[in-house]
């Protein structure tokens, strides 16, 4: 009994020792080996055999890392409060630096995103922020890459997600485009008035060359007001001056009539001789 509890002993230790100085790193990770509190260098992936009680190692993930940032409480450039809150992807390009010159490096780059991120916004118009996105993430990327770069650390993307604006604010920004809008219509409504105008002096000029254009013009009009069914609309057809010389001859509309002659008292009939109207003098005498 007293052999076989050493046997058990001697492998449970032989176990230990085993698993301890054998191990499998994924094709994602490295393992970065200390001896003695000494660096030795990343290892894998793979089998990685270390020696019991002098070697150990700290596995380091190398796939990208996705962080998100609170919402920070920020000050414009021209003074307005809003929250921003923003999430940086970054991936470890240095393993020995991401386990010798910081702690934790996840902690650190949100801190560090955090602070940019309000130094930032701090710096920038609320236009700005609000039109020019892109500008606003590559600044915020190059400065943090800046700072986590000495960790092993490379943020790839910062992106700013969503801007939290004041009720008041909101309500003025709602003013200002819908007086933008109005702006527009006015202008365009104005655009289209002279345009017309232009195209109506054009025509003007086309029927004033070719008369009989507005004849052609006042038939196809009618044409098209008679088309329409159930239509009791009167139409004054127009009368060319041309024609009157194959009509009978009357007054033309505006022209004062002649007046008949009168009867005199002896039956005869009394002419103008000097077309206002007045008959003969009398003989005199």
């Amino acid at each position: 009994m007293t052999v076989l509890a050493v046997l058990i002993v001697l492998l449970v230790l032989a176990f230990m020792l085993f698993s301890a100085s054998v191990k499998v790193v994924q094709e994602y990770e490295r393992g970065v080996v200390f001896r003695l509190g000494r660096l030795m260098g990343p290892r894998g992936p793979g089998l990685i055999l270390l020696v019991p009680m002098v070697e150990r190692m700290r596995r380091v993930d190398l796939r990208i890392i996705t962080l998100d940032v609170p919402s920070q409480e920020c000050i414009s450039k021209d003074n307005v409060t809003l929250k921003v809150n923003a999430v940086i992807y970054f991936k470890i390009v240095g393993v020995n630096e991401s386990v010798v010159n910081v702690l934790n490096f996840q902690v650190a780059t949100l801190q560090i995103a955090q602070t940019t991120l309000r130094n930032v916004i701090g710096q920038s118009l609320l236009d700005e922020l609000l039109s020019d996105r892109e500008r606003i993430n590559l600044r915020l990327q190059t400065i943090i890459d800046e700072q986590t770069e000495p960790w092993g650390v490379k943020v790839t993307l910062v992106e700013v997600k969503d801007v939290e604006l004041p009720a008041g604010m909101q309500r003025a920004m709602a003013r200002q485009a819908e007086a933008e809008r109005e702006r527009r219509a006015k202008v365009i409504n104005a655009d289209g008035e002279f345009q017309a105008s232009q195209r109506l002096a054009e025509a003007g000029r086309v029927l004033a060359e070719v008369p009989t254009t507005m004849q052609l013009r006042f038939l196809q009009t009618l044409s098209e007001v008679l088309s329409s069914p159930n239509n009791n609309t009167v139409i004054a057809f127009p009368l060319p001056l041309e024609i009157r010389g194959i009509m009978p001859q009357g007054p033309l509309l505006g022209e004062a009539v002649p007046a008949a002659p009168l009867p005199s008292p002896s039956g005869e009939t009394s002419s103008s001789s000097d077309g206002n109207g007045s008959g003969p003098e009398p003989d005199t005498p």
